[in-house]
């Protein structure tokens, strides 16, 4: 079971990313993210149930200028205030995958991380991979928590 985004989270992901249009649509809910200064241009569509194959579950779109991302099965977001951004978490057994966005416009896809890494060390990883350790990390609160929570920080 996977997070079942509400039109109250459409509305505070919305806020916190600064988007310029948060749409109903039928089946789920349309945010476009907009940075003039960089030209970038973002699209998240957030889809409460959808069919995934043989189940129904939770699914988190991104569509850039050159990208088409997708977060199947997703648990769960985390609101981050401080750093401008949502990480939406799909868990798996022991394994996690992370689809952060950011208010400008900017998003990054971390799949398929071990759970341990989230509390590793840092320091003592290489650089590509403290990254996706430090941005899973922010997740840690909602893990393994009831379908549809979310945290702020």
């Amino acid at each position: 079971m996977g997070a079942k985004f509400s039109l109250q989270d459409a509305d505070a992901i919305g806020r916190l990313l600064g988007a310029e249009k948060t749409m109903h649509e039928k089946d789920h809910f349309r945010l476009k993210v907009a940075n003039p200064e960089e030209r970038r241009l973002l699209v998240l569509e957030l889809y409460p149930e959808t069919d995934l194959g043989k189940a129904r579950g939770s699914l988190v779109v991104v569509y850039t200028g050159n990208s088409h991302l997708q977060l199947h099965n997703c648990t769960g977001y985390v609101l981050s205030e401080e750093l401008g951004e949502v990480t939406f978490v799909a868990e798996s057994g022991d394994k996690l995958s992370g689809l952060v966005v950011e208010k400008g416009a900017s998003c990054s896809l971390y799949a398929d991380i071990n759970r341990e890494l989230i509390s590793s060390d840092f320091t003592k990883l290489g650089v590509e991979v403290m990254l996706s350790g430090v941005a899973m990390s922010l997740a840690e609160d909602i893990l393994g928590q009831k379908p549809g929570d979310s945290a702020k920080s």
